[in-house]
């Protein structure tokens, strides 16, 4: 008998911040001025690409199916933004995060405690503002029988620098709660699924390991289940709780990978090449045509924009991407005034 799937509320959460407000840069300055955070906390990180209207449009045009989208600011709004618009939840941080741990100018207490959003369902997906749909993509992409499609692809982690310092506080908190030879015994044809395909070249040779060195990381939309977050919140509030209190981000952080892997070394996913369909691009001076032509031919159906220091001309080069976006995303959302 064929299992029904149980896809019917699927949400979106998108955390977004207008570095550009006078406001918020006053008191971002303010707090990095005695801040005793150790990573990366420049401003490029939080700068707007004016695109965020072709992210919400994407969302309404290729996925009618998400049931709402969690849109999260520090109260900052999109001049542009409906909040009248039936499938908008628009969240600020104090709606759910703990005052003892605002404001915050990093993104990992908003990733950690997305759980204590008021009304979002059971199954969601999470967002960055860099996410953009070009293509009609099915509910099942992202979920099958009620859990988030994944891969466990091992890989080991990036040395130094604060991704590898994150994601090595991520991976040695799981495997403190899970047994190698337990999770492969329990769910063998979740790692070793065909779905992967040649991505299991990539595991094989890091089998023998007494434990898992990593996992095989995506920036790209991420599947979750709420009920991880409570679970781990369960195992692991102290953690959660320093973390939630950096203002600005810390090589001691952990963020919401650690869910992703929580959920795969649980089996709590379905097998899944998650990669297919997914385009990358730097913006930057050097690749900024080959991006601009990928949005207009539709060439994938999620692309990732990962921002950089290579751009010369910051207005311009959002000129060109947002008149590329309008080709195949010209007419406003319901999420738009």
């Amino acid at each position: 008998m064929k299992m029904k799937d149980n896809n019917s509320k699927i949400d979106i959460v998108i955390p977004w911040v207008d570095g550009s407000d006078p406001e918020w840069q006053q008191e971002f300055r303010k707090y990095r001025s005695i801040a005793t955070g150790r990573d990366d906390n420049s401003e490029i990180r939080y700068r707007d690409w004016d695109n965020l209207q072709y992210l919400f449009r994407g969302i309404e045009k290729f996925a009618p199916w998400v049931r709402k989208v969690h849109f999260i600011t520090t109260g900052q709004m999109p001049k542009w933004l409906n909040l009248n618009a039936p499938k908008l939840n628009f969240v600020r941080h104090e709606d759910f995060i703990p005052k003892e741990y605002l404001p915050t100018f990093s993104v990992r207490p908003i990733e950690l405690n997305l759980h204590r959003i008021e009304g979002l369902s059971e199954q969601f997906i999470y967002f960055n503002d860099d996410y953009f749909l070009l293509r009609p993509v099915k509910p099942e992409r992202f979920f099958r029988n009620g859990l988030p499609c994944d891969m466990a692809i091992l890989d080991t982690l990036p040395m130094g620098g604060p991704r590898g310092h994150m994601l090595m506080n991520d991976m040695n908190v799981v495997i403190h709660h899970f047994h190698k030879n337990i999770v492969l015994k329990n769910n063998l044809w979740k790692f070793f699924s065909p779905r992967y395909g040649t991505q299991l070249l990539r595991s094989i040779p890091l089998m023998p390991f007494s434990v898992f060195p990593g996992f095989r990381n995506h920036h790209m939309p991420q599947a979750f289940l709420k009920s991880t977050f409570r679970e781990v919140w369960e195992e692991e509030e102290p953690l959660l709780r320093e973390v939630s209190s950096h203002r600005f981000r810390d090589i001691t952080d952990v963020n919401q990978y650690m869910f992703r892997f929580w959920q795969l070394m649980s089996g709590t996913f379905h097998p899944a090449n998650i990669v297919k369909g997914t385009c990358r691009y730097t913006i930057s001076d050097r690749d900024i045509y080959k991006l601009a032509a990928a949005i207009r031919a539709q060439k994938s159906e999620i692309l990732v924009m990962a921002d950089s220091e290579d751009v010369s001309d910051f207005n311009a080069m959002v000129a060109k991407i947002n008149t590329a976006f309008n080709v195949i995303l010209s007419e406003k959302s319901s999420f738009e005034i």
